[in-house]
């Protein structure tokens, strides 16, 4: 009699037969891309390509070398890490570029598809874009570096970065404020730090019984009593206009940016002082309140008493019988 084989085992030595073809393929695959792979030809390709990189790897370091020495990036810690990553973002990039070209990728299928999706993140994020954009501006124009004190849209604090979308400050009651790149751009900005030298100005006033020239002079005196005041520039005293109630003046002196608050402090100080020594006051505005008669009928007040207490007759007869007996 003739054995019967299972279908199970059928299934089992098909399947088997199939894997081993399918592995003896794959090998052959392979070995036929690892001799077209490592001709002559191409192996000489990748020698040239590797000096290439080593090349450019030199020339890299040769450019952020000479990028860290300018003066302008020496003094600008800030500016000279952004230039580096610019530097560096460049140097990745020509380098996938070039070893993608050595392997037979056509760049120009990559560059099409790369400017539509740049298009299209163009689009949906042009926020981010713009602010990208700014954060070059302000980077090339140096206006600002770390530690300067800046005033941006109403809000004043000392810079800790400078990023390419964002420049984040510190208030002096440190709370940390990030400005986008694009509204110090689109609108005012003041660096306080930008100078070395600084001026602060003033406001004082003398009522109308005091001698101008006197007065002048008084306030002349003041910033000689601070010694952060500087000469060069020197003070300057001048009447401003003639108030409701007092003649108004500025004092303005010059100052190095590093002593702005004893600055500030010294100058309210000494001018008080000199007030006081020369017994120059000031007139301070008085509202006076006083009463207004409309002129209306008016009753009088013994009147309204007695017509408010006047007594019933049955009462007061009760009353004047009872005190009667009494």
């Amino acid at each position: 009699m003739e054995k019967t084989v299972p279908p199970v085992q059928v299934t089992m030595t098909t399947a088997a037969q199939a894997a081993q073809q399918h592995i003896t393929r794959q090998k052959e695959t392979f070995l036929t891309w690892a001799e077209d792979l490592f001709t002559w030809e191409n192996i000489f390709k990748m020698i040239g390509a590797a000096v290439v990189v080593l090349i450019m790897c030199l020339i890299y370091k040769l450019v952020l070398n000479a990028i860290r020495k300018t003066p302008s990036v020496k003094n600008n810690i800030q500016r000279g890490a952004i230039i580096t990553k610019i530097v560096k973002y460049f140097f990745y990039t020509v380098l996938v570029m070039y070893i993608l070209s050595c392997f037979g990728i056509k760049l120009t299928a990559l560059l099409g598809a790369a400017g539509v999706a740049g298009l299209a993140v163009g689009f949906a994020a042009q926020t981010t874009v713009s602010n990208l954009i700014s954060g070059l501006f302000v980077i090339s124009e140096g206006v600002m570096k770390i530690g300067d004190i800046i005033s941006v849209g109403g809000m004043t604090g000392i810079v800790d970065s400078i990023d390419l979308l964002s420049t984040k400050v510190h208030t002096f009651d440190n709370q940390m404020i990030r400005i986008p790149n694009a509204t110090i751009i689109n609108t005012n900005f003041q660096n306080n730090s930008f100078f070395d030298k600084r001026r602060l100005t003033f406001s004082v006033c003398a009522n109308y019984n005091t001698d101008i020239q006197n007065a002048l002079n008084t306030f002349s005196k003041a910033p000689a009593l601070c010694p952060t005041v500087l000469q060069d520039p020197a003070p300057a005293v001048w009447i401003d206009n003639f108030g409701s109630s007092n003649i108004n003046m500025t004092v303005a002196v010059w100052f190095n940016a590093a002593d702005y608050l004893k600055t500030k402090n010294d100058m309210f100080i000494a001018l008080m002082q000199v007030m006081k020594d020369a017994g120059i006051s000031m007139a301070y505005n008085c509202i006076e309140i006083a009463a207004h008669d409309d002129g209306g009928p008016k009753e009088k007040p013994d009147a309204k008493k007695r017509t408010a207490h006047k007594p019933k007759k049955g009462r007061n007869t009760t009353a004047e019988k009872s005190t009667g007996k009494h």
